[in-house]
């Protein structure tokens, strides 16, 4: 019989892609992640596994992550992109395992469904696979890259708030303090908020005015705050 070309090895290679999803969400002063408990691996040093599907049909990998989001969540995050993706060849097999991770903002932890879900912090994922944690450290990676590019700050914020809740969100998503004038400044700079007339007691000092986003004029526009002008 005849050898089979590299074109025809290459056409029979099986190629799976599974989805990926970490969740982040605020719990005090630091970002939690959601994780699944390993099934059937009780011995395993891995107990916890992040959400993610295979690639299914006509479904795209942005269905596939909206789908497994709201599989673990209970209901849709406020923002959900691509972060990540990698490529495992067996070659032996004529095999392609390809990961793409995602990762997706929730603005409160929810309740969540009976699947045993849980939150833990983002920075001690320790009982992960090695490999997925590598899909959670490119995904806070990849999130803190698109504060600096686009406004998702404000997928953790209700409709009004005031200049030191979202402060404190961009230093929740960015993991580090911002000082407190550099940050009005650049947020000016950034025309990405607006002045209400509402105010709101914050303690003993004066009532803290409320601002809202405002929207880009111009359609696909992407503007954040230029966190270089804050060195």
């Amino acid at each position: 019989m005849p050898a089979r070309s590299s074109s025809a090895r290459t056409l029979a290679r099986v190629v799976t892609i599974t989805v990926d999803v970490v969740l982040f969400t605020p719990q005090g002063n630091a970002l939690a992640a959601l994780v699944l408990p390993v099934a059937g691996r009780a011995r395993s040093r891995d107990r916890w596994v992040l959400p993610s599907g295979t690639l299914q049909g006509a479904h795209t990998l942005d269905d596939t992550a909206a789908r497994v989001a709201h599989s673990a969540l209970g209901r849709a995050p406020s923002f959900l992109d691509q972060a990540l993706t990698t490529a495992a060849v067996d070659t032996p097999q004529e095999r392609t395992d390809l990961t793409v991770t995602y990762f997706g903002l929730v603005p409160s932890a929810p309740t969540l469904p009976s699947n045993r879900a849980m939150w833990i912090p983002s920075t001690d994922a320790g009982g992960l696979s090695a490999g997925q944690n590598v899909a959670m450290g490119a995904a806070l990676a990849a999130m803190r890259a698109r504060v600096d590019q686009q406004p998702i700050a404000f997928r953790l914020l209700p409709l009004t708030f005031t200049l030191s809740e979202l402060q404190s969100v961009y230093e929740l998503l960015l993991g580090r303090r911002l000082h407190k004038a550099s940050f009005r400044r650049a947020l000016h700079a950034s025309s990405l908020v607006e002045a209400t007339d509402e105010w709101r007691s914050e303690g003993r000092g004066r009532p803290a005015q409320l601002f809202r986003y405002m929207p880009p004029r111009r359609k696909r526009q992407r503007r954040g705050v230029r966190f270089d002008l804050l060195n």
